[in-house]
């Protein structure tokens, strides 16, 4: 029986081309990210699956976790996320750590759910934490810090929106203004979370059913045509709890940010968000989706049994990021950065071999990007056309004629211009070129 060619159901083979891609997106979060301070770490692949059952949700530990129990009997995963290994983490050491701690990583994870387009079983992306600043500048650096990312890759306004909200505005709409108990909050915000997913048919026959109370229902419709802070019931807007978003959406006017907005269905999946939440949403209007989001979770830290931690972070993802540039014409053209700057061709003789691995190191001691010597008893035109297929610009011929004479031939493969020159004059050719 022959082996399968294709990958595991939702991961993705990466040949050269997009790991040239992933590793400029990764490059340029690191960039922005340190550029605010933010020091990296990693953590394990693998976690008790204790550590999600706190705080990360249902759906996630019981439908969408690869888990397993280990030689020792003890229930593990593969991490679904990196918010609650961060959190033990800082937990652990949280006496040493200089607070408050900047920290960020690119990893890798897995969920076990429904491969579609811009979501894959295993996907990579961005984490970024703030731990030990209660006050809305933390909030404002991490939504600043979002936008400051993507327009490091040249997105412009216009291209994204950054949906603010916040969860004990939230919770104060579901109890006081809905008169909702806490099972029926709870399963309201899941609703609302998944609100986009819905038709609007759907949406109100599940709200009756959770509701089941028509004046409930019809407050729930009023407060779905909210567009702003301002469309609040006068109730509402003039309550405090409304205090830390309209602080946060004027501190972004004042910075030059005029792309955020309240929306009043923002959830953020996961149970463990405290405070403000955030997602930058695309407007590319064949990729009208959520990017990647975070916020605040100020009571994650104190599950591992010591004291609470204000702590406020977000996470973009690989894949989703990937849509965006491409669905916006901002991902670079990485073509001829792929393959050997330099194909070293020698014939087959073992002393045109050992040339051209001598020419490799001159090459390389040079600072030439990259210098591969084919060393196949295939035919030169055979080397030739492989090496070219391969994105080679310069080809460097090395037979017994060029040894005799100390010489190479330096063929420059976009204009087909053939020189036999000396060594060091065909360095200087490759590196002014």
């Amino acid at each position: 029986m022959s082996l399968k060619l294709t990958s595991y159901k939702g991961t993705r083979d990466l040949y050269p081309a997009d790991m040239a891609e992933r590793d400029y997106i990764f490059s340029g979060w690191r960039k922005v990210v340190q550029s605010y301070g933010y020091e990296e770490y990693m953590a394990p692949l693998l976690e008790p699956i204790d550590v999600y059952a706190a705080k990360s949700g249902e759906e996630i530990v019981n439908e969408q976790t690869y888990s397993f129990t280990d030689r020792g009997g003890r229930q593990m995963v593969i991490r679904p996320e990196m918010t609650p290994s961060v959190a033990r983490m800082v937990a652990a050491r949280r006496q040493e750590l200089p607070m408050p701690a900047r920290l960020f990583s690119i990893a890798n994870f897995m969920r076990y759910e429904r491969p579609q387009h811009g979501r894959e079983r295993e996907f990579w992306q961005l984490n970024v934490d703030l731990f030990s600043v209660a006050n809305i500048w933390a909030d404002l650096e991490m939504v600043c810090l979002a936008y400051d990312i993507l327009r490091a890759f040249r997105a412009e306004d216009d291209m994204f929106t950054i949906r603010l909200g916040d969860r004990r505005l939230t919770n104060y709409l579901m109890t006081d203004y809905l008169g909702l108990d806490t099972e029926r909050t709870g399963r309201t915000i899941k609703l609302l979370d998944r609100k986009n997913k819905l038709t609007d048919e759907q949406f109100q026959a599940q709200a009756q059913e959770i509701l089941g109370d028509d004046e409930a229902v019809s407050k729930l419709g009023r407060l779905m045509t909210v567009r702003s802070l301002s469309d609040l019931p006068d109730r509402i807007k003039h309550d405090q709890v409304i205090e830390p978003l309209t602080g946060l959406l004027a501190e972004l006017k004042s910075r030059g940010i005029n792309n955020a907005r309240y929306d009043i269905t923002l959830m953020r999946g996961f149970d463990y968000y405290t405070g403000i939440v955030f997602e930058i949403f695309d407007e590319a209007p064949q990729n009208k989706r959520a990017l990647f989001g975070g916020g605040r979770y100020d009571g994650l830290v104190e599950q591992f049994g010591v004291e609470s931690l204000p702590v406020v972070g977000f996470a973009p993802g690989e894949t989703m990021f990937r849509e965006f540039l491409l669905a916006h014409d901002l991902m670079p053209d990485f073509s001829d950065q792929l393959g050997a700057t330099v194909a070293i061709l020698p014939m087959s003789d073992d002393e045109c071999v050992r040339r051209a691995m001598v020419v490799a190191d001159r090459l390389r001691a040079e600072s030439v990007r990259s210098v591969a010597v084919d060393t196949t008893q295939r035919k030169l035109d055979k080397k030739t056309k492989a090496a070219i297929k391969a994105g080679a610009k310069w080809l460097v011929y090395i037979g017994e004629q060029e040894l005799a004479d100390g010489q190479v031939v330096l063929k420059r493969v976009a204009t087909g211009e053939q020189t036999e020159l000396e060594l060091a004059e065909a360095i200087k050719a490759v590196k002014n070129n």
